[in-house]
Order: structure tokens, then sequence, then C-alpha cells
């Protein structure tokens, strides 16, 4: 059953816990960040690993918290891993760290199309393994996360899971078998929704407006849409028809989006993404 987890970022903490973050890249750094800045862990429990000596040096001055180049050293005094490596070297991390993997650790990727099946199989036991999904407005606590468990995973640890990312946002725990689909939708999804702002706001300049005032009218509306979905609960399709009134300009603009395909091409777009996720996770 699909469920979803609606609490914004608490500062309650994990005081006797360690987390390991393996692989800060961007994604890696954001949440790093983000649960040092919430309270989440405190700075002597985190060490992050990067591949190079002087970006461990710089990472470690902007954070506070110990950055590494060892995995294995970091992963080993870890209750909690992060890895945030490429999905192609993930097999070969995973296999690195295997000596630190104790019982009761917990391990949660969030590399695309890796299954928690092969991170189990490299990992060699019986180890906890999340894989989650976030997306890029995470930087700003406004992503959207999915989480799935692996075979040995606790509710307790999912739970955990559910709470470091819950510092960047929302989160909602799916079954494995929709995460390609997490992917082609929210995953992918900002980027098919930067390319409705800018076409509104390239809309706004045709009819006159300035360009600033464009992005701004185009960005911010789609901000309050969202939000009314989110926080009103109301089906997309009644708030619509809120705005929409008779022999109003709405509908008139509606039948253009309808006759030029706007809802099928953005189904199509989810639909090759997700596509593309299966063809990844399968090769």
């Amino acid at each position: 059953m699909t469920t979803t987890d609606k609490t914004e970022p608490t500062n309650t903490s994990t005081p006797s816990l360690r987390i390991a973050v393996l692989g800060t890249g961007k994604m890696g750094g954001i949440l790093v960040q983000a649960f040092l800045r919430c309270g989440l862990f405190p700075h002597e429990h985190v060490v992050a690993t990067v591949a190079h000596e002087a970006r461990a040096q710089a990472l470690s001055k902007q954070f506070g918290i110990s950055v590494t180049t060892d995995n294995l050293k970091a992963a080993q005094d870890a209750d909690v891993i992060l890895l945030g490596v490429k999905p192609q070297q993930m097999g070969d991390i995973v296999r690195g760290i295997a000596p630190a993997l104790r019982p009761g650790k917990l391990l949660i990727s969030f590399a695309a199309s890796v299954k928690t099946s092969e991170i189990e199989e490299a990992a060699g036991g019986k180890v906890s393994v999340i894989r989650a999904m976030p997306n890029t407005p995470a930087m700003l606590g406004a992503g959207i996360t999915a989480i799935c468990r692996g075979k040995f995973v606790t509710d307790e640890q999912l739970a955990l899971a559910q709470q470091i990312f819950a510092t960047v946002g929302r989160t909602v725990v799916v079954d494995e078998k929709h995460m390609d689909a997490v992917t082609g939708l929210s995953g992918s999804g900002p980027a098919f929704l930067y390319i409705i702002i800018e076409a509104l706001a390239e809309a706004g300049v045709n009819v006159g407006l300035p360009r600033d005032i464009a992005t701004l009218l185009a960005a911010q509306t789609t901000y309050g849409a969202a939000k009314m979905v989110l926080e009103t609960g109301s089906h997309p399709a009644l708030l619509k028809d809120e705005v929409t009134t008779p022999a109003g300009c709405t509908v008139d603009g509606i039948l253009e989006l309808e006759e030029g395909g706007l809802r099928v091409t953005l189904i199509k777009a989810v639909k090759r993404a997700t596509e593309r996720a299966r063809e990844l996770a399968s090769s």
C-alpha cells in the first residue's frame, strides 16, 4: 500500500546515531546541509566522503564536519550510510564497505535505477537497504522523496529514512515496482515544469509584459497553484473549474491547450522518462 507523509521537517534529533554520506555530490551536499540545519544529527556524528582530498578539505571547512576520501573508514562507525554515488559505481562501493556492514546498519541509496536487491547482493548478507528518489527542489526544502524498502528493513528504519528526507521536503513510501514511475514523474518533472513556466513567461512577453515581470508572474502562479492542490486536498480538475467562469477568458485559453495537446504531451513525457528509467535499471 502506498502511504504519504506530509510532516514538515522538525528539529527532532537522533543524537545517538552516526551517519555517513558516501559520495557527497550535489544531492549529498543538500542532504548534509539540511539535516545539520534541522539538528537531526550532531555535527560530530556526521562524516562525508568525496573522491579528492582537496575537495574533502573544502567541504569539511564549509560544513563543519569530518570529510574523507576513505569510504570504508567512514562506514565503519556509522549506523546509517547514505549512498550518493553514481549507479555504475554502486556495486564496487558497496562491496568495498561490506566489511563494515554489521547487523543493524542501514544503507540508504539515492542512486537512480539501482534496485535494493542489487545492493543487498553486493553487500553479501542480510543488510537493511532503502532506496530513495529525491528531486532537485530539495535544495530549497521543497522536494518530494519517494522511498521503498528492501527485504530486511524494519519499520523503525523506514521511519528514520522518512525523517531524514523530511528535512528537504515531503516523503512518500511506495512499493519498489513503482520507483521507475517516480523517476519519470517527480524526478524528471521539475524539468517539464520549467519548460511550462518558461512558455508562460514567453507568452507574457508576447502580449506586452516586461520579461522579468512575466517570469515572476508565471513562476509564482505555478507555485500558488501547486500549493492550492497540496493544502486544499481538492482534485486539480475542481480547482481548475473554480478559475474557469462561463464565457470567460480562461475557458478560451483551456481550449487552446487542449487543441495543442498539452495534456497528452505531458502524459507521454512522463511515460517516456519512466521507460528510460526502466531501460537503465535493466542495463
